[in-house]
């Protein structure tokens, strides 16, 4: 419904509808919209946990998890009605500047930081540059993502699949050490 129609949209009477349920029942069991709306980014975090978790991220090295991080992000915007959602609900909060900030906000840092993990993971390993700062790199990152998002949400015809592409050959060039060969040729 809030991919669909905006946050607006999602109120008691309209979620309760649409789930088979009374406006009733979704007060009783979310209390606030601001509760209710927490509950549908930790479900849609939960998913983003699980559809990694799935793919192995965290066992992977260092370079290998943060280009699949981005890869299966940027695979997941062309059909995720979820993740549009998602980002209504982030636009509208920051936007309205609404008490919902903190909550994507805590979530953003946490995302930041296993990014950050995985980038010293690569530095340990030798795969990504030395030189390059963790939470610099991962922020960097993130807000590739977020801005890719924010694109596909303005624009649904956006074709993700060229950006993706290209996001993955920058990062694995800037990030690799490995990256550019003798003669500049990668």
């Amino acid at each position: 419904m809030v991919g669909e129609q905006g946050v607006s949209a999602a109120t008691f009477e309209a979620v309760g509808r649409v789930a088979g349920y009374s406006r009733g029942l979704a007060t009783q069991r979310f209390g606030s919209k601001q509760a209710l709306i927490e509950a549908v980014i930790d479900h849609l975090h939960e998913q983003q946990e699980a559809a990694l978790g799935v793919a192995g991220v965290d066992s992977r090295p260092g370079l290998e998890a943060l280009l699949t991080y981005v890869d299966l992000y940027l695979r997941s915007l062309a059909d995720d009605e979820h993740g549009r959602a998602y980002f209504m609900l982030l636009s509208s909060a920051v936007a309205d500047a609404t008490p919902l900030r903190q909550a994507f906000a805590a979530e953003h840092a946490r995302i930041e930081r296993r990014l950050a993990a995985m980038v010293r993971r690569g530095q340990a390993e030798g795969d990504i540059r030395a030189d390059l700062d963790p939470g610099a790199a991962a922020l960097m990152v993130g807000s590739l993502l977020l801005g890719v998002s924010m694109q596909r949400l303005a624009d649904p015809t956006t074709d993700v699949n060229p950006i993706r592409e290209t996001s993955l050959a920058t990062l694995r060039l800037s990030f690799g050490v490995r990256g550019l060969k003798a003669g500049g040729q990668s």
